[in-house]
């Protein structure tokens, strides 16, 4: 099939390289001409695995090109996709700017029936909205359907996702129009699922929402834990054993981040506000992930006291590892309260430093672990990236001004740190030892 892509961004980039590796005709779309000319010489402006080559092949194979002409796309496409941004508006809801210029550009470019599919995250109800928008614009003259179609995809692992989605969920008034994107998914593979565009759209925020209530559980689990002396990682062994409640997103540490978590339980937060409806589960676990982040900037004090003149190693910046993402890093959190209270910040992160250099410039970046280390007072393991798990220890302290190791992600052995000689602090398990 001929496919659209509007957006290049970790969604539509993602989506444009496998279906056109699966074989479909692939015509990207983007507004930005930087990164137009960045995709057209064969460098992805993200950090995913596989990504590159996927794109290389594509565009060998003649399946797979880049453009800044909306105009171009829409006509020699079947099947157009928006895979624009929607970031949050100050209220929490999400900012469909974006959508609805995206659904008036396609409608100017539209000569003939064309199935658009809204793929970016959106509130129940933005399906009719993009209707309408495109409905207005051709007044009668051209025939097309709007889907829904939620990605479901986890930064750092988008390419394993879309080739190996656990469902395809499609939103149609038209059955048709679903019949025809439900093949273009066939060489993929997934459980497809065909509803009303309402339920699609809900489906996406539901789902993330509750992933979302699981890290905040098992966080609030964890400093439960850290009073009792239980230790969570063996609490949430033994809940992940029940086949009702699984072992994923059970991983206690310094909450959620990225673009998805985070901005989408505030949408759907906003969205019950606008109904008339409290989500008191969601709301908690929005408070609970913004206290969790500086549980780390909590026992930095315990250790140091006064941080003020204090040199402060951060181990990794992205939200979660194999990203360069850092939208609603915890690291950032940490950094800015750190250097609020007078300490300086040396940090180091091996995909996310060019990234973090924009958002956070009274940081000392550094190469690698053992830099950031030299004539440290503390470290924070803040992003569980492999390098950051297999550690010389015994150099890094060797390194350091004092062997404080704040452990955010629960990486290393209770028992074996102290034994090393580091002040150990971790996450849900006992708070703290030195030897």
């Amino acid at each position: 099939m001929r496919v659209c892509i509007i957006g290049t961004g970790y969604v539509g980039l993602t989506t444009g390289v496998c279906l056109a590796h699966f074989g479909s005709d692939v015509i990207c779309v983007d507004k930005d001409a930087e990164r137009v000319r960045t995709l057209k010489k064969g460098i992805p402006p993200i950090h995913e695995d596989g990504l590159k080559e996927l794109m290389e092949g594509g565009r060998a194979r003649g399946r797979l090109e880049f453009t800044g002409d909306l105009r171009y796309g829409v006509a020699n496409s079947d099947i157009i996709f928006i895979t624009v941004g929607t970031p949050s508006l100050p209220g929490g809801g999400p900012d469909l700017s974006a959508v609805r210029r995206a659904a008036a550009g396609i409608a100017e470019c539209m000569d003939g029936y064309s199935i658009i599919v809204i793929k970016s995250t959106v509130p129940v109800g933005t399906q009719k909205l993009v209707s309408g928008i495109i409905k207005d614009k051709v007044m009668g003259q051209a025939v097309f359907d709007v889907l829904s179609n939620p990605e479901f995809l986890r930064e750092g692992s988008a390419i394993f996702d879309t080739m190996h989605p656990d469902r395809v969920v499609i939103g149609a008034d038209n059955p048709e129009a679903a019949k025809v994107l439900a093949r273009l998914y066939r060489p993929i593979g997934g459980k497809v699922l065909i509803t009303d565009p309402e339920s699609a759209e809900m489906i996406k925020y539901a789902s993330n929402a509750f992933l979302a209530l699981k890290i905040s559980f098992i966080n609030e689990i964890a400093n439960l834990c850290e009073r009792t002396g239980a230790d969570v990682t063996k609490v949430a062994l033994g809940m992940g054993l029940d086949s009702r409640i699984s072992p994923d997103f059970l991983k206690a540490g310094l909450g959620y981040g990225g673009s998805c978590f985070p901005k989408d339980t505030r949408a759907l937060q906003d969205l019950a506000r606008k109904n008339g409806c409290t989500l008191k589960t969601v709301e908690s676990a929005i408070e609970v992930n913004e206290d969790q982040r500086l549980r780390a900037v909590e026992k930095l004090k315990a250790a140091l006291g006064d941080l003020a003149g204090k040199t402060v190693g951060i181990l990794g910046l992205s939200f979660k590892p194999n990203t360069d993402d850092i939208r609603e890093a915890p690291s950032l959190d940490i950094i800015r309260e750190i250097i609020g209270q007078g300490g300086s910040v040396k940090a180091c992160d091996p995909a996310a430093v060019p990234n973090a250099k924009k958002a956070i410039h009274e940081v000392e970046y550094c190469d690698d672990a053992y830099l950031t280390a030299q004539g440290a007072d503390a470290l924070i393991l803040v992003t569980e990236w492999e390098q950051y798990r297999v550690l010389d220890l015994k150099r890094l302290k060797s390194l350091m001004k004092r062997p404080v190791f704040i452990d955010g992600r629960n990486v290393y052995d209770v028992d074996a740190m102290p034994d090393l000689g580091f002040e150990y602090y971790c996450i849900g398990r006992r708070d703290y030892c030195h030897k």
